[in-house]
């Protein structure tokens, strides 16, 4: 059958299961979903295989790790789908919901804070999985980055989490050294000696933590790991940069349920073909924030996954 005698409905009903119609082509490109970019050989192989048994053979990655098969004419959707389920995997990655989750590779970087990579497949399993049928105003990104060098952009993503290392800055403990580790460590300048003394400038410091260890008296030797979500970014036609919210997170599950509770406020609150960055622009960000921040969204969970939204488009609002 070829694309364009297919009806709207039916092409609207195959991109919310990953299938986009290839431009001006009679076939369509199916968006394998990969847990962060990882499989198996196996499953690697299966999809290859697949891209020659029902596609044309061209394999491309998404920005958002997926697997795009291209070239699937539309009587080979089904049997290319049944082919994919056999060996564990699936399409989708597509539609107005919470998108694959991305990460960078996290401990496995010599700048990682955190194991990026298992909070990203915790989430995957959270929201990606757990919220699969939950319909929002538009798509909602999220990233997560080991440490503040931004590489996987969680500050251009709907939500972004950041790793971040907090120095325990003891300046009872600075000798006023003429060479100091500290300043000459920091890649930001945040550091620098003024009348003798180490001074950081909080605005500049980015909590990487490469400065820990430097000073051979101890000025920076304890820290405290942790956490910064970002909400509101963006990247396209229209960019925007995530706000921190005002609490740095030492807790994973902490994490993980403010994920929830941002979810849910732009289930609740975002306009239908809205991006979460325009929510925020329009309720304000301090509302925002301190909806987002607090406990009582959790409270009405039920009652704002419940509600009947209109999937016209592929978007919604009730």
């Amino acid at each position: 059958m070829s694309a364009r005698t297919i009806s709207e409905e039916e092409e609207k009903r195959l991109k919310r299961i990953g299938f986009l119609n290839n431009r001006d082509t009679d076939c369509f490109s199916a968006r394998v979903i990969t847990r962060n970019g990882r499989m198996d050989a196996e499953q690697m192989h299966s999809i290859a295989d697949a891209a020659r048994h029902f596609g044309n053979g061209t394999l491309i990655m998404t920005a958002r790790l997926s697997v795009e098969v291209q070239g699937i004419p539309y009587e080979k959707i089904e049997p290319f789908r049944e082919y994919l389920n056999a060996h564990g995997l699936e399409t989708g990655g597509t539609g107005a919901k919470v998108r694959p989750i991305v990460s960078c590779k996290g401990s496995t970087c010599h700048y990682g804070l955190l194991d990026a990579y298992s909070l990203a497949e915790e989430l995957h399993n959270a929201f990606f999985v757990g919220y699969h049928d939950v319909v929002l105003p538009h798509k909602f990104k999220i990233a997560v980055g080991g440490c503040p060098n931004n590489c996987v952009k969680p500050t251009l993503n709907d939500l972004g989490i950041m790793g971040q290392r907090i120095p325990d800055y003891r300046p009872e403990k600075c000798l006023n050294c003429n060479d100091c580790g500290v300043v000459n460590t920091c890649p930001t300048r945040a550091a620098r000696i003024k009348n003798h003394h180490l001074e950081i400038n909080k605005d500049k410091c980015v909590q990487c933590g490469r400065c820990i260890t430097k000073c051979h008296f101890d000025v920076m030797n304890g820290h405290t790991d942790g956490y910064t979500i970002f909400i509101g970014g963006r990247w396209g036609k229209k960019q925007a940069s995530g706000r921190p919210l005002n609490q740095f997170f030492t807790d994973k599950n902490e994490v993980i349920k403010t994920v929830e509770k941002t979810i849910l406020f732009f289930r609740e609150q975002g306009l239908p073909g809205e991006r979460f960055a325009t929510t925020i622009n329009r309720i304000g960000y301090p509302v925002a924030e301190a909806q987002i921040l607090s406990d009582k969204i959790l409270e009405r969970k039920d009652e704002i996954l419940a509600i009947d939204c209109d999937e016209a488009m592929n978007l919604v609002r009730c």
